[in-house]
């Protein structure tokens, strides 16, 4: 078969010992196109596999980036029985946190129960990839300047730190922020540690790259880290990596270690060894030698090739053309399989249905002939032809007929298009969506390359456009993106498709990808008005969602000034409206989207949320059905109207929109968070703890799910389980202050006060303006007599926020403490000024003006109070619960005893929860402390209350 001498350099290196110090453990193959590098690879690694208790792994030009290259080694190293299971499973929580950051709303900041928890609510995502790489726009890499100018600096340099801080509030965990900005950082060493354990379980352990002169710009810095540096581990010494590629390997890269690299140079054929080939296909008779030598010039491929193709072993008369195609196909004699190997050199690779598109009918029936020709490598039900054979056959066609050219390549692109309409259908109408389905992309890509071949002038606005998309998913697929461009420019010798597809592979390799890229775009003269609107918007999107939303304003109204009839552009600007709290305008920016387009779910989606918080929930309702009507996998539209269910108190119908978001999409985590806390609400503590833990299996490091769990425990009486998770909390967020103060509460609750007092202090330490819990921390005070400094407390909260009823009332039970019966009256005056209808603050009010003397004024306050109690509690749910709490409490007011143990024991009847029963007690215990008259009606109750706690 010839190359005896580079399959015995290979083979003889299963005789020696791999700790030799100059055991060859790093071949490079090299040689021109069609010189039999991919062939002696394949060898090689038959050799490989002949050995005992050898394992190999073969990666080409399938793989774009080196967490990809390293996927695919798990994957052929695990059909032989050897996985890389720990790496596979950290690769999974990878691309779960990816998901998590590009798909999942950042869950609320604030805790359940206080204020602002109910405000907080979902906004569409974006993806990561492009996030980061906004982050530094500011300070490109060096050598990158030529991609700068475009926008102001100032506008885009978010900073990598605003990105890691935009990550922390989706993911929670250190390490997995860690993990998403540098993948490869966390998956490189686990990758090597397994691979080590293969190592000690086989013999040897080969790695093949092949094509590698496309590989190598993505895989060079990865594979000598991983082979001569520490950065990620060592590599076993019975692993062996052969590189196969055209060119010599990059000196800037492998330069310094060039001499442990043992270089394998192909060359032609010898003459000998032709001849031994040809003698393997049975051609032996000198003439079809001596012809198949001259027409081949010895290269291995077209040795192979024009020996497999003779069917009569030397049969063939004449010299035939000189061009390259005729070598490949002279002994092919039907003209229509002729035609039908040309055609099929088109599309960049082919199936049996692209196969039945292209060739004449009557040759339909002939892919398995296809597939079979030398120069066709079968791949997975689908062929590719040889780089060389099908550089050749692609410019014949075109300079043979440009016109057929043209008409095969439309046709090509129609194929493809067919095809990805056909995955739409499923997919919904988001077009992020469509991008992140591999499938849909494959098709997009041909579809692409083929419209840029028929069309290279015309087609670029189009193909840079789609960059924009390309950008926002990862490297690979924007290095792909490019390698289509470049590819299209080579085959139709179009300079400008071969510079695009230079630049962007450029920009792929700098450290902020899609931020070089997005500002080649805004820069590119090839760019229409439309497509510059989509880079504006694309980029306003990155913006939003980095927290800058001002930054993201500015991109859409230059958007919609580029395109006032394209609906994205204002969708992105009523989103952007929507996110800086400007409701009206958002509603009218959505509504000129969905005016242009009536089918943009988006648009209807970000409206109905606007709407919401307008409190004009029937259109709210009614946007939030539109969108999903258009897509029914929507589950940001479940989710947000879910939240117009709760705050209507339909309860049972906001549980079911979110089942239906976490069926849609089971790792969305806000859904999780957000329905966890309206179980809580309910009083449904069991299913509430159940979707608490749920979030924490999907993150163990989410440390807002952790401290939400622990507030439940503590409603539960857990006390000390909630005192473990939120102590976790902090531990993964140590600036927690929300889970510092509930912690601090729970301490409270156990009497353990100097512990309690203190991680007050250190919340409000990390937040000097935390209304809600100076306002637990004055509670403790009063609890604790020290009432100076409860007053303290509620005057900073009420000076944060003057409205807090809650805090003022606290304030004036603790003036009446004090004695300061002015001071009460002042602040209960202001509570029901705040909210009337607060049975509490009427009570309340009415202790407080007896108290003070004014009999007739405390008793419309009592009659106002039991008027509202017994209006609520006619009702169901939370709100029912609170008015028999504070029945209790007022019917001991008015020393009507009797009444208050008969409400008590309704409300034990309903079972409400022990947090329920002890606050009930915790209210008693005050009205003794304000009004010690009614102490001997509160003891009997407050019994019965006590005991239900010790039974339960």
């Amino acid at each position: 078969m010839g190359r005896r001498g580079e399959l015995a350099v290979f083979r003889e290196t299963f005789a020696r010992d791999p700790e030799e110090a100059d055991f060859p453990f790093l071949f490079h193959v090299r040689g021109n196109g069609g010189v039999g590098k991919s062939t002696l690879v394949r060898q090689w690694e038959s050799t490989a596999r002949e050995q005992p208790s050898v394992v190999t792994a073969y990666v080409d030009d399938e793989v774009h980036d080196a967490l990809e290259a390293m996927e695919a080694v798990s994957a052929r190293l695990g059909r032989q029985g050897h996985p890389l299971k720990r790496f596979d499973k950290q690769l999974t929580t990878y691309r779960q946190r990816r998901h998590q950051a590009e798909s999942a709303v950042a869950a609320p900041q604030s805790g359940p129960g206080e204020p602002g928890a109910a405000a907080a609510g979902p906004s569409p995502s974006s993806t990561v990839a492009a996030q980061v790489g906004l982050a530094g726009l500011g300070a490109l890499v060096p050598g990158a300047a030529l991609f700068t100018g475009a926008v102001d600096p100032q506008q885009v340099a978010l900073g990598a730190d605003r990105v890691r801080a935009m990550l922390n509030t989706r993911l929670r965990s250190h390490d997995d922020v860690q993990l998403v900005m540098n993948p490869l950082t966390g998956l490189a060493p686990v990758f090597l540690d397994d691979l080590a354990e293969v190592a000690e379980r086989c013999e040897r352990v080969v790695l093949f790259f092949d094509v590698y002169e496309r590989t190598g710009p993505v895989l060079d810095t990865w594979l000598r880290t991983i082979t001569f540096g520490d950065e990620y581990g060592s590599l076993p010494v019975n692993v062996q990596i052969v590189l196969a590629g055209q060119l010599r390997l990059d000196t800037r890269v492998w330069g310094d270690r060039l001499g442990q690299v043992t270089e394998v140079s192909l060359e032609v054929f010898s003459e000998e060894e032709a001849r031994t080939l040809l003698a393997t296909h049975g051609v032996t008779d000198e003439p079809s030698i001596e012809l198949v030598l001259r027409l081949s010039g010895r290269l291995p491929l077209l040795v192979d090739m024009l020996a497999r193709s003779d069917p009569g072993g030397g049969a063939a008369t004449g010299d035939p053309s000189e061009t390259a195609v005729e070598r490949f196909l002279k002994w092919e004699p039907d003209p229509e399989r002729r035609e039908a190997a040309l055609a099929c050199a088109l599309p960049l690779q082919t199936d049996e249905d692209i196969y039945r598109a292209v060739v004449p009918e009557s040759a339909a029936g002939s892919y398995a002939w296809l597939r079979g020709l030398a120069f066709v490598s079968p791949q997975a039900g689908r062929c590719r032809y040889h780089d060389v054979v099908r550089a050749a056959m692609l410019r014949l066609q075109r300079t043979r007929s440009p016109a057929r050219w043209q008409q095969a390549h439309i046709l090509l692109a129609d194929v493809f298009r067919q095809r990805r309409l056909a995955v739409e259908a499923d997919l919904g109408t988001d077009p992020e969506d469509f991008w992140k389905e591999a499938v849909w992309r494959e098709h997009r890509l041909n579809e692409t390359y083929h419209l840029l071949c028929a069309n290279p002038r015309t087609a670029l606005a189009d193909a840079l456009r789609e960059s924009a998309h390309a950008i926002g998913l990862d490297v690979a697929t924007l290095r792909r993106w490019a390698q289509i461009l470049g590819g299209a420019g080579l085959d139709t010798d179009t300079a400008a498709l071969v510079s695009w597809g230079e630049r962007l592979e450029a920009a792929a390799e700098q450290e902020q990808p899609g931020a070089v890229v997005l500002t080649l775009l805004l820069k590119a003269s090839e760019l229409d008005a439309s497509g510059r609107a989509l880079a504006y918007t694309v980029r306003a999107e990155e913006y939003r969602h980095v927290g800058d939303a001002r930054s993201a304003l500015a991109d859409c109204e230059a958007a919609v000034a580029l395109a006032p009839d394209a609906a994205r552009p204002h969708a992105g600007l009523g989103e952007t409206f929507r996110v800086l709290g400007r409701y009206e305008e958002s509603v009218a920016s959505c509504t000129r989207a969905v005016e242009i387009d009536p089918g943009y779910a988006l648009a209807f989606g970000s409206r109905g949320d606007a709407y919401r918080n307008l409190g004009r929930h029937d259109e709210a309702f009614a946007d939030f059905g539109r969108a999903i009507e258009i897509d029914r996998r929507y589950a940001w539209a479940y989710g947000s109207r879910a939240r117009v269910y709760e705050a209507l108190e339909r309860h049972e119908e906001a549980l079911a929109d979110y089942d239906r978001a976490l069926e849609i999409d089971p790792l969305y985590e806000w859904a999780v968070g957000s329905r966890a806390q309206l179980f809580e609400r309910m009083g449904r503590y069991e299913e509430a703890l159940a979707d608490y833990d749920r979030a924490v299996v999907i993150d163990p490091e989410y440390a807002w799910a952790l401290g939400s769990r622990a507030r439940v425990k503590k409603d539960m009486g857990r006390l000390e389980e909630a005192v473990a998770d939120y102590s976790r909390a902090v531990e993964i967020l140590p600036d927690y202050a929300w889970a510092f103060q509930g912690r601090a509460q729970v301490y409270a609750g156990m009497g353990r006060h100097d512990e309690a007092l203190a991680d007050f202090a250190r919340a409000l330490e990390l937040r000097p303006g935390y209304g809600w819990a100076l306002g637990n921390r004055g509670e403790l005070y009063e609890k604790l007599g020290r009432r100076e400094e409860a007053v303290a407390d509620f005057t900073r909260a009420i000076e944060i926020d003057p409205a807090s009823d809650w805090v003022l009332g606290a304030r004036a039970r603790t003036y009446l403490c004090l004695g300061r019966h002015e001071d009460a009256l002042a602040d209960c005056a202001r509570t029901v000024e705040i909210d009337p209808r607060d049975g509490w603050n009427q009570m309340l009010y009415g202790v407080v003006l007896r108290a003070a003397g004014d009999t007739p004024a405390a008793e419309a306050r009592f009659a106002e109070a039991l008027r509202l109690f017994t209006e609520e509690g006619a009702g169901a749910g939370d709100a029912a619960v609170n008015a028999r709490q504070g029945l209790i409490v007022l019917h001991c007011a008015l020393f009507d005893h009797g009444a208050a143990a008969s409400v008590a024991e309704a409300l034990i009847a309903l079972g409400p929860g022990r947090n329920l029963i002890e606050e009930a007690v915790e209210d008693l215990s005050l009205l003794g402390a304000l009004c010690p008259e009614a102490g001997p009606g509160i003891e009997p109750v407050t019994r019965r209350l006590r005991e239900t706690l010790r039974q339960g």
